[in-house]
């Protein structure tokens, strides 16, 4: 459990002698919930505390507002509570006093702030923060982010925070049918295999440009929402650069505030059929004459699943192992940033997991749907030519359990 305690103390007004007041907000919220409880709860405290001004006491419309009090009440206004995931703001003004703001937001809000003023406030006790319980926070809130376009300007939507996210995956692992589910809900924008293309990754200078134009929202596709968009990202495999500049790679995701979404197939032999199938009909053609690496009909699903590819069981072993080790070095170089790991099994298995990435990236619950379906449905012996070769090969392996239904 995280325990956050704010204490305000507010000054006596010179015109009434008033007794001090001290008032103490404590916010309880456990570690799993607390990035969910702050940003859809029906009225939350945004980790921040201001004095209302008292009844006797009213605004003078004289006096002209601070900046800041105009930036919180035009914040108000365009009711972005969705936005803010708490934060605290300690200002020091000429007379070396210290000032904390707050603002309350509720859901439903319909007036702007109109009667009340910041008084000063004293903080009482500044205890030294728990670096362990911060570094845990920061690691639960995805960074909040108000990108500047060249190519355009966001208008009104200047003032929405987009937060940015990768997928990293390895060809057909799923991130595809993934990718399509994100797109689905209203607030995400997944831009595709952008190092799909060999130039834009020929070095890391390359790789760099590519990744700001995404993130400073200049990239254009059908993946592409609008300037509004609340999540922005793409996905990147494994074989495009990424392996190659890891530590360059981490040290931009880290800068920038990008979270790492990774997502895997436990079951790297189901992978390599899909993978050897996709490879042959981008000559073969099997749908009319055009190659599909996706499909949306059972019965394209079917015509592509009719070939059976034959698996050279003589490296058989050391190709699942050059793949593991890829992903094994890829998570642990990402350790330092912010990221999840997915299954596509359990995907399949368990929507609720799509929840989970849904509240990693910091936006509101939408059921997400794709229309791509499945080519490969059934056990792994009804398409592989080989299969005694294969489970001869496997057999007494650590790469036994992959000849089993996994799902």
């Amino acid at each position: 459990m995280f325990l956050f305690h704010v204490i305000v103390f507010h000054e006596k007004t010179r015109k009434k002698k008033r007794k001090a007041q001290i008032s103490l907000y404590s916010i309880l919220h456990t570690h799993k919930d607390f990035t969910s409880s702050l940003a859809f709860s029906s009225s939350f405290l945004w980790l921040v505390s201001a004095a209302e001004n008292t009844r006797e006491n009213k605004m003078d419309s004289s006096n002209e507002p601070s900046s800041f009090s105009s930036a919180l009440r035009i914040y108000m206004d365009f009711n972005l509570f969705l936005s803010f995931l708490g934060c605290v703001s300690f200002c020091e003004n000429s007379n070396g006093r210290v000032h904390l703001f707050a603002l309350q937001v509720c859901l439903k809000q319909t007036s702007t702030v109109s009667n009340h003023k910041f008084q000063s406030i004293q903080v009482i006790e500044n205890p030294t923060p728990d670096t362990n319980i911060i570094q845990k926070l920061e690691a639960q809130i995805p960074t909040l982010h108000y990108p500047k376009p060249k190519t355009f300007s966001r208008g009104e939507c200047a003032q929405t925070p987009v937060r940015f996210f990768a997928i990293l995956s390895i060809q057909r692992s799923g991130s595809g049918w993934f990718e399509t589910l994100l797109n689905s809900h209203i607030n995400i924008s997944s831009n595709g295999e952008v190092f799909s293309p060999s130039d834009r990754r020929k070095n890391i200078s390359s790789i760099m440009k590519t990744l700001d134009r995404v993130y400073n929202l200049d990239w254009f596709n059908s993946g592409s929402k609008n300037e509004c968009s609340a999540s922005v990202g793409f996905k990147w495999m494994l074989n495009q650069g990424l392996i190659e500049h890891l530590k360059q790679v981490v040290e931009y995701f880290n800068h920038r505030g990008v979270s790492a979404v990774f997502l895997f197939r436990r079951n790297l032999l189901r992978r390599m059929v899909s993978l050897l199938a996709n490879t042959y009909d981008r000559n073969a053609k099997l749908l009319n004459g055009t190659h599909k690496s996706h499909v949306h009909s059972q019965e394209e699903a079917a015509a592509l699943s009719r070939y059976k590819p034959i698996i050279n069981t003589t490296t058989l072993v050391s190709d699942l192992k050059e793949v593991e080790m890829d992903v094994v070095k890829a998570i642990k170089y990402f350790n330092s940033t912010r990221h999840m790991l997915l299954y596509y099994e359990d995907l399949v298995a368990n929507n609720t997991k799509l929840n989970d990435v849904q509240e990693f990236l910091g936006l509101p619950q939408m059921e997400l749907t794709s229309r791509q379906v499945k080519i490969h449905k059934g056990p792994l012996s009804d398409f592989v030519k080989n299969w005694d070769d294969v489970v001869n090969t496997l057999n007494g392996t650590r790469y036994q359990s992959f000849l089993e239904a996994d799902y």
